[in-house]
């Protein structure tokens, strides 16, 4: 049955081509290129997914502050969510139950993750490990558990080896573009970024076409877990209601509702912030 209302969450450190943090930071003389690098793979999946017969393609700019896609390098037919702060979902403002598939582009392995390309959870500046029910959970993870909570599946992913090992164990079925292997924090062999954007285009149609995959949706009760940096960010996160801390960096949540463990993280990591000033 096709697909036809997709959401696609992209990010910028699981592109093609992209190895070093400067290439990802507003700024620096990399960044224009890799906007333009980010743009194509989102395009491509948008490309696949009209060509299988999607009626809706909601593409959402998920990386730093949210406004990194350029609306006129944009595929005319796709929605483009851009801007931040994006609340109460973020990567996955935008998502519900009316989309069919899911697609995370561009998208990199948790924090902690040996050899792997700008490996962080949400903010590699305040967080150090996120943990549901004992299990670290990465970006991927916890998107793709929101997502969950809508009925939407996680159809697609676009990264570098280590993310998509990761999503492979997660999403049982799902389908992984490796577009890099990751040697170390900075470093990758990539292919080439117009072969990666065929093998989205190729793979967007195809999940659009027939998604392999279930709605992940881990059981409650959620035991949330967050470690940040340092004492000082503890300190300003354990002001959030129903907070508790348990250790010098560690804080912990309990919720039944999926939802509410994405609210209290984007609670904690904007109240970690506050210590880097």
């Amino acid at each position: 049955m096709t697909a036809k209302n997709v959401f696609i969450s992209i990010d910028m450190e699981g592109i093609a081509g992209v190895s070093h943090g400067q290439q990802v930071a507003r700024g620096s003389d990399d960044y224009p290129a890799c906007r333009t690098l980010m743009a194509n793979e989102a395009n491509a999946a948008v490309e696949g997914a009209f060509a299988a017969g999607a009626e809706r393609v909601l593409v959402n700019d998920s990386h730093g502050d949210m406004r990194n896609l350029r609306p006129h390098e944009i595929d005319e037919r796709a929605e483009l969510l851009i801007g931040g702060p994006k609340v109460p979902q973020g990567m996955m403002q935008g998502c519900d139950g009316a989309f069919d598939v899911a697609m995370f582009l561009g998208y990199h392995a948790s924090a902690g993750t040996e050899a792997a390309i700008m490996d962080h959870t949400y903010s590699g500046a305040a967080i150090y490990d996120l943990r549901i029910n004992g299990e670290s959970y990465g970006e991927g993870d916890l998107n793709a558990a929101l997502a969950g909570s809508y009925g939407v599946p996680v159809g697609l992913v676009a990264g570098d080896d280590k993310f998509c090992g990761q999503m492979d164990k997660r999403l049982p079925g799902v389908r992984t573009i490796q577009v890099k292997e990751a040697l170390g924090r900075w470093n990758s062999i990539s292919i080439h970024p117009n072969r990666a954007c065929k093998l989205i285009r190729e793979a967007a149609a195809d999940v659009v076409a027939e998604c392999a995959t279930e709605p992940f949706r881990p059981e409650p009760p959620y035991v949330v877990e967050m470690d940040v940096i340092n004492a000082a960010m503890a300190d300003m996160c354990q002001l959030a209601g129903h907070t508790t801390r348990t250790g010098a960096r560690s804080l912990r949540y309990e919720t039944d509702d999926i939802r509410d463990v994405v609210r209290q993280k984007t609670l904690w990591t904007t109240l970690a912030a506050t210590a880097l000033r």
